[in-house]
């Protein structure tokens, strides 16, 4: 394969924990293991990416600070309340303070060109946009773009609050600039715009899968099962699931890794021995925790409850390779009896993932395909 000079933009890099880090590093570090020039643009954020860059094979450049400065969630009730409701205002009015990475991206931008390959990785959004602003008829920066959506922006339906109208504009313009939209999964192709659908390729997650190690069988003295990750109060909650194990009287011990444990720390009183909250680990070193449980859960938002076509978030892909049996429930709707299957040891409804396809080799592939196959804007 000729050597190619690749660029990937993105807000979130290793050592972040996130599927977006995750999407960055992992194709960043695979482009380099195949002999290409990978340019990662990313903020640095306080880190040191000498000793990284040298280790991977990997040019990283740094976006520059961020100076828009968040509005800490701090203070008693009334003004917690105030400072939420303009936090929240504000992310809706202006994507504040995320606009910012627009700009960082489009200035930096104007000084790259030349490249075959350039990946732009949302979420944030002002990612693309920042691309899309920079790139020109005079400097298109590289001959193809491809603009890597983990989640809809306009069409997103895990926000309590829909985007301001004036943002389907931008996005609009993005789309008609890119040569490519990739998605992780197809369940997201109705939530963007139907005249881009042409544009849309399903890319899910990838990893490097020799890099995980799990622990050996764990024989647990009762049954110990594990949620990683985050929850949205009202649409991926598990208040519902918690109400459930308060009726059940048999010993079992259900462990939280989370970044939330304001959320989790309620239930502690109510559930004590039985409740096990964690903060979040580095994703290897999670894993191999999450191997030593006997099952795993998942939980769908009420959107992909009601719908046939369930969202396929990179946790599953993460709960799989620990080998795990995955126990899926919805937010708003339990199946006591699939539960209580679980843990009794029956595990014969269990989520199946087929993790093949998340072998970064075949994701880092379908990307060059793309790149092979470029169309002009």
């Amino acid at each position: 394969m000729d050597r190619k000079r690749i660029l990937i933009v993105s807000a979130s890099f290793y050592p972040q924990i996130s599927p977006r880090a995750f999407r960055t590093t992992e194709l960043a570090k695979e482009f380099a293991r195949r002999g290409h020039e990978v340019v990662v643009l990313i903020p640095f954020k306080g880190y040191d990416y000498s000793d990284y860059a040298k280790e991977n094979k990997l040019i990283i450049k740094n976006l520059g600070d961020l100076r828009f400065p968040d509005i800490k969630l701090k203070g008693g009730r009334l003004q917690l309340l105030f400072r939420r409701g303009i936090r929240r205002m504000l992310s809706l009015l202006f994507e504040y303070p995320d606009i910012e990475l627009m700009f960082l991206v489009s200035r930096h931008l104007k000084l790259e060109k030349g490249f075959d390959l350039l990946i732009s990785i949302a979420v944030p959004y002002p990612i693309h946009w920042g691309v899309a602003k920079a790139r020109t008829v005079n400097n298109r920066i590289a001959k193809t773009w491809i603009a890597d959506c983990g989640d809809p922006y306009m069409g997103c339906t895990t926000d309590s609050f829909k985007k301001f109208f004036y943002f389907k504009y931008i996005e609009k313009w993005h789309s008609r600039k890119c040569d490519y939209i990739t998605i992780p999964f197809d369940t997201l192709r109705d939530k963007f715009y139907p005249e881009f659908h042409e544009k849309l390729v399903v890319i899910p997650q990838g990893f490097k899968i020799e890099e995980i190690k799990l622990s050996e069988v764990v024989n647990n003295k009762v049954p110990t099962f594990a949620f990683a990750g985050s929850i949205i109060p009202g649409i991926r909650d598990l208040n519902l699931f918690f109400e459930f194990l308060k009726e059940i009287k048999s010993e079992y011990k259900f462990v939280v890794y989370t970044r939330q444990t304001d959320y989790f720390i309620k239930y502690k009183s109510c559930f004590k021995e039985h409740l096990e909250i964690k903060e979040y680990l580095p994703r290897l070193q999670l894993l191999y925790e999450l191997s030593k449980c006997d099952f795993l859960v998942n939980v769908d938002t009420i959107y992909d409850c009601q719908s046939v076509n369930t969202a396929f978030p990179s946790k599953l892909i993460d709960y799989s390779f620990t080998g795990r049996p995955i126990l899926n429930i919805c937010s708003n709707l339990i199946d006591k009896a699939a539960v209580i299957k679980f843990l009794s040891g029956n595990y014969e409804n269990r989520r199946r993932v087929n993790n093949n396809n998340y072998k970064i080799e075949v994701v880092a592939a379908s990307f060059f395909e793309l790149s092979d196959i470029s169309k002009p804007c």
